[in-house]
């Protein structure tokens, strides 16, 4: 037997054979010319050609994929057509070499740009090198690179995995998923969670594994080993029983002494929100509005972005729905409103920053959920992503009173407005942390990389203290305004879809959790079996760690049950 050490992303205990993700497409000659008669111009040509055949393919993936899988096919069929991308290819052509050569050439400076920019824009390097080999691969009339064919389920092991190829796992096929890169708050992980695949990342060494090797995964733990043992067949078949009984939730969250805590759901469009809501989800904690607006060159008129809310609110009538507004920028660029020139865009022109370069997005955005709302019956909440300071604060609260929308509210995810949350709230109605965004700027790590993922953990006691404090702010704020009653806090950051940290956060003080609807019934399984004091003990103890994995150790030690159902 051989064990690979990980890090456990979604939970599930899986034996299945292993299948490695195809080698990829190879590099054309570096000294690889235009062949024969052809020309520059027909080269040129067969390169926009497999351009656009990329570009549809992975947009027809889009329109049959929902959530976080259609977000990331949308961002990657733009990429497909990007005119730096294709630009920079047609220039070297003309230079006598061959489209095949000028389109690997012209990938790997945009991906060396992008690299070189860190933060969020380096994940899109990932993307280009995705995009240039499927264009390879169209101008070579071969398969582009992708997930396995294989008549039986088994488990997929990889580097990495490219976006597109994420977006697209067919749980009917793929046991579990383990990579040897990416970190825990990577799209891999994200999209892992919301399709229920057992899922271990920054396994080092897997990729050795031979295709048909029998590995035991466990996506808790994080372990996967060769040649199950006889103990791990039984955690297999403990799992299935357990998988059977999680899969119901019945609406209602609360700790063994009765105190309630509301579990919402994150979605990204209709089809999602009606999901959520048949999964028990007591309403939304995140609505990504970014799906009105990717694989678009102008902005979704208001009608346009009504009748898409509509059908969110639709699926919650009388229910809680919360509303980011759009969260451009950085991954997730928009020809109409981001600059893709910025040094550095994680820490650039995003979210509610982009009403300062392009005035008047947030406040037509603003009357669309207005107006949506007015035609539902839910309750709509509203916040703005990547608030910094109260004047900030009080300046979006001001655009939605202008809009009619009276319960105003900020994501938590720049750690100075955790810092400040006093003040934050004060103009608004509530806060929801994004702990994947807070994790990486409290840490200055990126989320999408592997070496870094020790330190792009949620359950590091630097963000646990920042969640800490923005709770302790409302308290705060509340006090000051000589009222009992505390503005809510939230959290809408995968870390809530973790049953053992969302007993920690709940210790914390937040008021509510909202998480990929896959997760309602191992969260509430979990919070039932500890009492509000046991989980504020829990969350000193988190407090306290040295370091993630302390903290992660120290609390699971006190929650038996979490081993017992394979958490």
């Amino acid at each position: 037997m051989e064990n690979f050490q990980g890090v456990g992303v979604s939970p599930g205990r899986i034996i299945g054979s292993v299948r490695q993700m195809p080698h990829p497409i190879s590099e054309p000659p570096r000294d690889e010319k235009l062949a024969g008669a052809t020309t520059a111009e027909d080269a040129v040509a067969a390169l926009r050609a497999a351009s656009k055949l990329v570009h549809a393919e992975l947009k027809s993936r889009a329109e049959t994929a929902s959530g976080a899988a259609k977000d990331v096919l949308e961002a990657t069929a733009l990429m497909a057509a990007d005119p730096m991308l294709i630009k920079g290819a047609v220039k070297i052509i003309n230079t006598g070499t061959s489209a095949e050569r000028a389109i690997w050439e012209a990938g790997a400076s945009v991906a060396e740009m992008l690299h070189n920019l860190g933060g969020y824009m380096a994940e899109r390097a990932t993307d280009v090198l995705d995009v240039r080999a499927r264009i390879v691969a169209s101008l070579r009339g071969v398969a582009a690179p992708g997930i396995p064919a294989s008549d039986t389920p088994f488990v997929l092991i990889a580097d990495d995995l490219a976006p597109a190829d994420t977006a697209t796992l067919d749980p009917a096929k793929v046991l579990a998923l383990v990579t040897s890169g990416g970190g825990p708050q990577s799209h891999t992980a994200i999209i892992a969670r919301s399709l229920g695949l057992p899922a271990v990342v920054a396994a080092h060494g897997v990729t050795s594994l031979p295709d048909g090797a029998s590995v035991f995964v466990d996506g808790a733990s994080g372990l996967v080993a060769t040649n199950p043992d006889a103990a791990q067949v039984d955690a297999v078949a403990a799992w299935a029983k357990t998988a059977s009984a999680l899969s119901q939730f019945d609406g209602n969250c609360r700790t063994a002494d009765g105190h309630l805590v509301p579990l919402l759901a994150n979605v990204g469009g209709a089809a999602e929100a009606v999901t959520a809501a048949a999964a028990g989800a007591q309403g939304v904690g995140l609505l990504r509005t970014e799906f009105c607006f990717l694989d678009r060159e102008t902005e979704p008129s208001i009608d346009e972005q009504v009748a898409e809310y509509r059908g969110v609110f639709d699926a919650f009538p009388g229910r809680k729905v919360v509303v980011r507004t759009l969260d451009a920028g950085a991954d997730k660029p928009l020809p109409f409103l981001t600059d893709s020139s910025e040094p550095n865009p994680a820490l650039g022109i995003r979210g509610y920053r982009t009403d300062l370069t392009s005035p008047g997005v947030l406040e037509r955005q603003l009357e669309a959920i207005a107006l949506a709302a007015a035609v539902s019956d839910a309750d709509v909440w509203v916040m703005a992503p990547m608030i910094a300071t109260p004047d900030e604060a009080e300046h979006f609260a001001g655009l939605c009173a202008a809009a009619g929308l009276t319960t105003p509210g900020v994501m938590v995810e720049v750690p100075s407005a955790a810092l400040t949350a006093e003040t934050i709230l004060a103009p608004v109605k509530f806060a929801s942390l994004g702990t994947n965004d807070l994790t990486q700027y409290t840490m200055a790590a990126d989320r999408q990389l592997g070496p870094l993922a020790a330190l792009n953990n949620p359950w590091q006691p630097a963000v646990l203290r920042l969640v800490h404090l923005t709770v302790a702010g409302s308290t705060a704020e509340a006090a000051t305004r000589g009222d009992d009653a505390a503005k809510p806090v939230g959290v809408c950051g995968e870390a809530a879809a973790d049953p053992a940290l969302a007993v920690v956060l709940v210790g914390l003080g937040v008021s509510t959790l909202s998480m990929t609807s896959r997760s309602l019934s191992a969260v509430a399984t979990v919070l039932a079996t500890i009492t509000l004091v046991e989980a504020q003990s829990l969350a000193s103890l988190a407090l306290s760690a040295p370091n993630a994995i302390e903290a992660r150790n120290r609390v699971r030690a006190r929650l038996p049950i979490l081993d017992q159902l394979g958490l």
